[in-house]
């Protein structure tokens, strides 16, 4: 083989491999579509949740991002979840769980208030096992309305990551969240 035949076939295996297959961008067109389909129905269904500012849903980059506020969820300094959290938690699950096929990450979050002896005195000495139990028991009831137990996960992240400052009640309360985050896979 020559040297420009050598050169001519590496170029080749170069270029080709910077190419994404016909398949690929099928694939890709086609879960892109699939998250924009759920994220307008989440943005339906969830319109009064929404307005009241109990929840947010952004769209993101092969994914969909959920924020729903811990007063909507729990009790203060509780986990288990309130009659019209299991409402709008159960909405969520009709619109995610049938043909599923995205990954859900369930993510918990506190303010940055220490944890008092009564909490403490139930087994969850620090905001990250409290964060943990809340993520836990949306995921559970997740799990109870039809979504995959293989495609969902729990984690809780305690105080990191606020969204606002922990130095007014107001910011607190942003704090105290569960996000809910439906990810293609691979995504």
């Amino acid at each position: 083989m020559t040297k420009f035949s050598t050169v001519c076939v590496l170029g080749a295996a170069l270029l080709m491999a910077g190419c994404v297959s016909q398949q690929k961008y099928d694939e890709s067109q086609q879960k892109n579509a699939e998250l924009e389909a759920q994220y307008q129905q989440l943005n339906q269904q969830m319109g009064t949740e929404i307005n009241s500012r109990e929840m947010h849903i952004e769209r993101m980059q092969n994914a969909i991002k959920v924020s729903v506020n811990s007063q909507l969820l729990f009790p203060s300094g509780g986990w288990e979840m309130s009659a019209q959290a299991k409402t709008s938690i159960a909405k969520i699950a009709q619109i995610l769980a049938p043909h599923q096929r995205n990954k859900i990450m369930v993510n918990g979050y506190t303010d940055s208030t220490p944890i008092g002896a009564a909490l403490a005195a139930q087994g969850v000495p620090t905001n990250l096992v409290l964060s943990q139990k809340r993520a836990d028991n949306v995921m559970q009831f997740m799990i109870s309305q039809g979504v995959r137990p293989d495609m969902v996960s729990a984690h809780g992240f305690g105080e990191e990551n606020p969204v606002a400052s922990n130095d007014t009640p107001e910011g607190k309360a942003q704090n105290r969240r569960v996000e809910l985050t439906i990810a293609t896979p691979g995504g």
